[in-house]
């Protein structure tokens, strides 16, 4: 059986506190996702999620607490844990710059992995602690912000017990992802945690595409979760974010985006060898498991081609500026210049 686990990056947006946002627009705009009136955050994903059966895993990142204060997060953890979804850990170490009391005196970075690791562990526990504070059941699990973690992230996390992470992104290799990573690999014990990748594609020959819902079209999602359930890969780990079902601007919908979403949780439901759930559904004993022979889904061009066509509609009908098209390109498996060197190993196609 193959587990789906849907993720969702809980954020609030610092690029609009610094445009002057307060945190009531901030919260509406980047955690409820509310345009119109209507919702499209975290609510309305909820709800689709339910629809299908599908338990949601919900990274909330309580690091603008320092800004704002704590209380902003028990109305996001009530709302998360009372629907029957997870709340774990997520840490934007840019709100750092703006803390009225640092944590880490003074020290700043852009992401996690810049600290050391006594600067990590105060981070973890402190992020930790303001959520279950919040009300959320004990944390488990982590994943930096912007994927931005290192090795000393994972004893960071050995320290303060938490068990799993999920930062390991291959997209981000060597672009502020800085953990070691020996090709591809499903779950598997790392300096005292268990590393549960982001999971993916091969959309070319050799290159790797994260399974995030504004990253692949609905048809390689699907070949994606096919392809793990027909090669009996134990999860696949898909990442959306509270904002992501909204243009960029935050000012629609993005209907594109949703349909995707949505077409995901159905062809879960169908699809035979596919369960649903989160960490707490995940025995530690996963990381034990052999994890040789690990594959992703084959490339095909004609679905290459499909989901950019797809994603210039996209950018055309809800965008207010094109996005060029080379920023939706994938990112080599082994051409990051922080990454090491690259192991003696190649794609393999599997079972179709």
């Amino acid at each position: 059986m193959t587990m789906l686990c849907i993720t969702v990056d809980t954020e609030l947006s610092a690029a609009l506190f610094q445009r002057g946002a307060g945190l009531e627009e901030n919260l509406r705009r980047s955690i409820w996702g509310e345009v119109d009136g209507q919702p499209y955050g975290i609510g309305w994903q909820m709800t689709l999620m339910e629809r299908h059966g599908v338990k949601g895993v919900f990274f909330l990142d309580p690091m603008p607490a320092l800004v704002y204060g704590p209380d902003f997060l028990r109305s996001i953890v009530a709302a998360v844990v009372e629907r029957g979804h997870e709340i774990q850990l997520h840490v934007h170490t840019e709100w750092l710059q703006w803390a009225k009391t640092s944590p880490v005196e003074g020290r700043q970075g852009r992401n996690i992995g810049d600290f050391s690791l006594a600067d990590q562990t105060r981070l973890l526990d402190l992020g930790r602690n303001l959520l279950e504070q919040a009300g959320a059941p004990a944390v488990t699990a982590f994943r930096a912000g912007n994927f931005g973690a290192n090795d000393d992230t994972l004893r960071a996390l050995s320290r303060v017990g938490i068990p799993w992470d999920s930062s390991v992104n291959l997209a981000y290799l060597g672009n502020g992802c800085d953990i070691r990573v020996d090709g591809l690999a499903g779950p598997h014990r790392r300096l005292g945690v268990i590393e549960l990748p982001v999971s993916g594609i091969a959309d070319r020959p050799g290159r790797f595409r994260p399974a995030q819902i504004c990253a692949l079209s609905a048809t390689e999602m699907r070949a994606g979760l096919r392809h793990a359930a027909q090669e009996r890969h134990d999860v696949f780990m898909v990442v959306t974010h509270s904002f992501e079902m909204l243009s960029r601007d935050r000012e629609r919908p993005n209907r594109a985006v949703m349909r995707r979403f949505e077409r995901l949780c159905r062809e879960a439901r169908r699809l035979p060898g596919i369960g649903m759930g989160g960490f707490a559904d995940l025995p530690l004993s996963l990381a034990d498991r052999a994890a040789s022979g690990f594959t992703l889904a084959r490339p095909s061009r004609a679905r290459t081609a499909s989901r950019m066509m797809q994603q210039l509609w996209a950018n055309w009908r809800y965008e207010r500026k094109l996005v060029p098209a080379w920023r939706a390109m994938p990112v080599p498996l082994s051409g990051a210049a922080k990454a090491p060197p690259a192991p003696p190993w190649r794609l393999r196609s599997g079972r179709r």
